[in-house]
C-alpha cells in the first residue's frame, strides 16, 4: 500500500454519501472513490448471500483500482459480509457500528433508541452490541421500513418521508428517550427532520465522523496517510442505469458529479 493509493468507499445506494462527506472534510488531501450499488438499493430487504455477493464484487472493483483501505458505509453491509471479506483481502477495512457507545456514555435518562434498517437491527453485530451496552442503559431498536427508499428518492421532506419517519420516532418520546443512533447511513439525511419531530431535548447522532476519525487513525499507523499538499479527487460510480442515481447524488452531495457506470466487469 502507497500513500497516493485512493479509499473506496460503498453503500446499497446514496446513504454512504454522508460517511464519504465526513471523511473528505477530515481528509481532504485523500484520493476518494465511491460506489452507490443503486441498483440494488436497499440491501435491507435482501439476504445475507446477495448482500455478501454484491458487497465482494464491489470490493474486488476497489482492489482492481489499487485502494489502500475500503470503508463498508453501510450498517447493513456491515452485519452481512465484512467478517467474510475481511480476512481475504489486503487492505484494511473499515465497518460502520451504530453510535450506541457514546450515546450511552452520555444519556440522563438511560434510555437510547435506535434506528436502523430490518436486516441491520437482526444482524449478529448489532446483536453484540446490545450484549455490551444492555447492562448499562436501555436500548430500544425501531426498524425503519421505507426510509431507505425515501433517501434513494431524494425526497427528504416531503408528506411521505415525513410521515414515516413520525411514525417511527414518535413512540421513541414516549419511552424517555433522550439520544436517538442513526443506524443506517442513509438517516443522517433525515436528520433535521427527524430533530424537528422530537424536539431539542433529545439528541440526534449517527457514526460518520468516527469512522473518518477510525480511517485516519489506521491510515496514520500504516504510514499511509497521503502526504499531498494540494485537494485529492473524488469519483462516483453507481450500477443504476437510469439515470436517477446521478441526480440524487448530485442533490446529496451539493455539487453536480461526474457519475459512471460500474464496468462491466463488475457484475449487476
Amino acid at each position: 500500500m502507497r500513500r497516493e493509493n485512493p479509499i473506496g468507499i460503498f453503500d446499497s445506494g446514496v446513504g454512504g454519501l454522508s460517511v464519504l462527506r465526513e471523511i473528505r472534510k477530515l481528509l481532504p488531501n485523500e484520493n476518494l472513490l465511491y460506489v452507490a450499488d443503486s441498483a440494488h438499493a436497499p440491501y435491507g430487504d435482501k439476504t445475507k448471500e446477495f448482500i455478501l455477493e454484491r458487497s465482494t464484487t464491489i470490493v474486488d472493483f476497489f482492489i482492481s483500482r489499487q485502494v489502500k483501505a475500503v470503508v463498508v458505509a453501510c450498517n447493513t453491509a456491515t452485519g452481512a459480509a465484512v467478517k467474510e471479506i475481511r480476512p481475504t483481502i489486503r487492505p484494511t477495512i473499515i465497518a460502520m457500528e451504530p453510535a450506541v457507545k457514546p450515546a450511552s456514555e452520555k444519556t440522563k435518562t438511560g434510555v437510547i433508541g435506535v434506528l436502523a434498517t430490518s436486516r441491520t437491527l437482526t444482524s449478529n453485530n448489532f446483536q453484540i452490541l446490545l450484549t455490551r451496552f444492555s447492562d448499562q442503559v436501555k436500548i430500544i431498536p425501531q426498524a425503519c421500513p421505507g426510509l431507505v427508499e425515501q433517501v434513494e428518492l431524494g425526497d427528504l421532506n416531503g408528506d411521505k418521508t415525513r410521515a414515516l419517519v413520525a411514525q417511527y420516532v414518535l413512540p421513541l418520546i414516549t419511552q424517555n428517550v433522550d439520544f436517538i443512533v442513526l443506524g443506517c447511513t442513509h438517516y443522517p439525511f433525515l436528520a433535521s427532520l427527524i430533530q424537528e419531530l422530537v424536539g431539542s431535548s433529545i439528541t440526534v447522532i449517527d457514526s460518520g465522523s468516527a469512522i473518518a476519525r477510525e480511517l485516519k487513525s489506521r491510515l496514520e499507523k500504516a504510514e499511509i496517510l497521503a502526504d499531498r499538499n494540494y485537494s485529492g479527487s473524488v469519483q462516483f460510480w453507481s450500477s443504476d442505469e437510469t439515470g436517477k442515481a446521478k441526480q440524487v447524488i448530485s442533490q446529496l452531495w451539493g455539487d453536480d458529479v461526474d457519475l459512471s457506470n460500474l464496468p462491466a466487469c463488475v457484475p449487476i
